[in-house]
């Protein structure tokens, strides 16, 4: 049932309606569009900008345990450079977004409180161009820059406030039990896209969204069209799924012919741009990397090995490379070391060289044990892409693959410097080679860190309790003293904004 702003996780919603005992709400509820409350005193009271981006990070800090949740380099950097060019170009303050992957077939994408946005693998594999992905980008950007979530979460009915009642009482378990219990990381993720779904966009809001995603994806230099090609796609989608009224999915999502009207009658008017955008290598890398990232079966993968095959054969020039380079990792996945390399060769036929493609060389260099290799490898295609995350990642892991854990740790602390706010994991691979170093205090102290980032705090005391307890340095252990400080006041302070919903 593919939607812009929808999500079906129907077992998570299952899992957590049963481990809270919420009552249930009639279907009917679940499916009439909600119109949006003025945005007076007590909407800004309930949910300020601060609070709504403290409750999408806790939501998000459970989420990242959820299976379906795609933990790629490679993706986040492609999908939150795209959403931050495109929110650059906003109407009104530039809002803060982070976009994730999920693996999910679904055609759909959603936004969650905070700016967070899930981007479905299936929405990025049915793309037909970079331009299409970018429009549903900017239009739930739209929504984020509208406040819609927001001001739909604030609504004073039953139904919004056993929403965030039971979402909150499953972030609050998941913390109560050290945020390790991957039942409740998943219940909390699916519960907080159910919000989103539930919410069911007035046809203004969603006019709002597609207005404002417009301008922004005009802007930032994409083609029009490809707002009105993707809505297109989604209405000939949904036809075949519901119908052809579309169903309950058009009530609660208003895709209309007035809507797409209104689209394409605002892409005829736009000021005409010197040129056609061009895609990017990276877009057609990715996409073919989440064909294959998607399959969660046998069938599944399959189909797509079989449709990189088609591909491979009847397209030409990065396109070709890009099936083959799905080939290749699909082959790397299975451990068919021969057949990955195989098709890698053909993906890298004429010379071609692309960031996705030297990554998957380390990678399997790793896998066949070869470590001078890959950090050959590594340290040159690091050289040629320094502002690719997941390049500056397998190089360090190919420092650490022979033994170099001093010069891991360098290379890490600079990359922090650069990246680190938008990869934890950077401090997780220097607290090891910190660890293999014979630094268990400030292995520790990283690590802390490392959880803290990914909002798993009591882990994080855990870590500064036992290099406290390690330390013999008062000076050090003073300062390990103020981060355990702040660690404990910020899970008060999310334990604290939590039952502030929970008891609505």
């Amino acid at each position: 049932m593919p939607s812009i702003c929808s999500i079906a996780k129907r077992g998570a919603i299952v899992g957590l309606s049963l481990a809270l005992a919420v009552p249930a709400i009639p279907v009917a509820a679940w499916a009439q569009p909600v119109g949006l409350p003025s945005m007076g005193a007590a909407s800004a009271t309930e949910l300020s900008p601060m609070l709504e981006r403290s409750l999408g990070e806790a939501i998000m800090s459970q989420g990242r345990r959820d299976p379906t949740y795609v933990d790629d380099s490679e993706l986040s950097q492609y999908l939150t450079t795209m959403g931050r060019k495109l929110a650059a170009y906003a109407p009104g303050a530039v809002p803060e977004v982070e976009m994730f992957g999920v693996r999910d077939p679904e055609i759909n994408a959603f936004a969650m409180p905070g700016g967070f946005i899930g981007v479905n693998t299936g929405l990025i594999v049915s793309s037909a161009s970079e331009s299409e992905l970018a429009a549903v980008l900017a239009h739930e950007i739209g929504h984020v820059v509208q406040r819609h979530i927001a001001r739909g979460m604030t609504q004073q009915n039953q139904n919004s406030m056993v929403m965030l009642a039971s979402l909150a009482g499953a972030l609050l378990a998941a913390l109560a039990g050290g945020g390790g219990n991957l039942a409740m990381g998943v219940a909390a993720f699916g519960q907080a896209a159910a919000i989103n779904r539930q919410l069911g966009f007035s046809r203004d809001a969603e006019r709002e969204a597609d207005r404002a995603g417009l301008q922004m994806l005009t802007k930032a230099g994409y083609d029009a069209e490809g707002m009105s090609q993707m809505f297109g796609r989604l209405m000939n989608a949904s036809r075949l799924n519901e119908g052809a009224g579309g169903g309950s999915w058009a009530s609660t999502h208003p895709l209309s012919i007035e809507r797409m009207s209104d689209v394409q009658n605002r892409v005829r008017a736009a000021q005409p741009v010197a040129s056609r955008h061009v895609d990017s290598d990276d877009f057609w890398y990715v996409r073919a990397k989440m064909r294959v990232v998607q399959g969660r079966d046998a069938v599944s993968l399959r189909t797509a090995g079989q449709q990189l095959q088609d591909e491979a054969q009847a397209l030409s020039g990065v396109r070709r490379s890009a099936a083959y380079y799905g080939l290749a990792l699909q082959a790397y996945q299975r451990n068919n070391m021969a057949e990955a390399e195989r098709n890698w060769n053909l993906a890298s036929a004429d010379g071609r060289a692309s960031p996705q493609l030297a990554k998957l060389s380390v990678d399997i260099a790793l896998a066949r044990k070869d470590y001078p290799k890959a950090l050959e490898l590594a340290q040159a295609a690091a050289k040629r892409w320094p502002a690719q995350r997941a390049l500056g990642i397998a190089y360090a892991q190919a420092l650490q693959s022979v033994g170099r854990h001093a010069d891991a740790q360098e290379y890490l602390r600079a990359k922090i410097k650069q990246w680190g706010s938008d990869e934890p994991s950077l401090y997780q691979m220097l607290a090891q080679s910190e660890d293999r170093n014979g630094k268990p205090v400030a292995a520790r102290r990283d690590q802390a860190r490392y959880y803290v980032m990914t909002g798993a705090y009591a882990a994080a005391e855990s870590q500064l309790q036992q290099a406290r307890s390690m330390s013999t340095d008062f000076y050090e252990q003073s300062q390990i003293d103020v981060q355990i400080k702040e660690v404990k006041d910020k899970l008060a302070e999310e334990r604290q904004l939590l039952e502030r919903f929970k008891s609505g």
